[in-house]
């Protein structure tokens, strides 16, 4: 198993535990000299934030846990391809390297809609490599998007209005 395999494989664990308490499952870690420095894992349900995304969490604690902003020299693994908010928070960290798991071809900002670690007209860019353990990662978010709409369609089958025909 290669490197970035393994530290895909703990950033996957990271968005099962996303996936246990009913949150879309994204997980990342930031990696440096072989040393988890950060982890996290989706929460904008259980905060109520929109800045609870998994790789702001890990940034947040890989920079805490240094006690610098600056994360040159790590490496940030995440389960899915980063969101605009998510790379700015990337590139603003100054990481060394993404990896990411399966594109997201509504939000991606690294390949799918954007290419924002490329982009010459931002100070800082870094390479970007996509597609590692892109299987595992893709069936974990259509189990739960399968699962959030098969809910949906029990709860609206229950809370409907009744028919004319069954009477008001």
């Amino acid at each position: 198993m290669s490197r970035d395999e393994t530290y895909m494989r703990l950033a996957l664990k990271e968005a099962a535990k996303a996936y246990e308490q009913g949150e879309v499952p994204v997980g990342a870690v930031i990696v440096q000299n072989d040393e988890i420095v950060g982890s996290g894992f989706n929460c904008r349900e259980q905060k109520q934030s929109p800045l609870a995304h998994a790789e702001v969490i890990a940034v947040a604690n890989a920079a805490s846990f240094r006690g610098n902003w600056r994360l040159t020299g790590c490496d940030l693994y995440v389960s899915l391809e980063p969101c605009i908010m998510c790379v700015g928070a990337i590139l603003q960290a100054r990481i060394d390297r993404l990896i990411f798991g399966c594109l997201d071809p509504k939000a991606g900002a690294v390949q799918s809609l954007y290419q924002l670690c490329d982009d010459s007209r931002v100070n800082h860019r870094l390479p970007a490599t996509g597609g590692i353990l892109a299987e595992e990662s893709c069936a974990l978010l259509g189990r739960f998007f399968s699962e959030l709409r098969r809910k949906k369609k029990s709860t609206s089958d229950t809370e409907r209005w009744p028919s004319p025909a069954e009477g008001a």
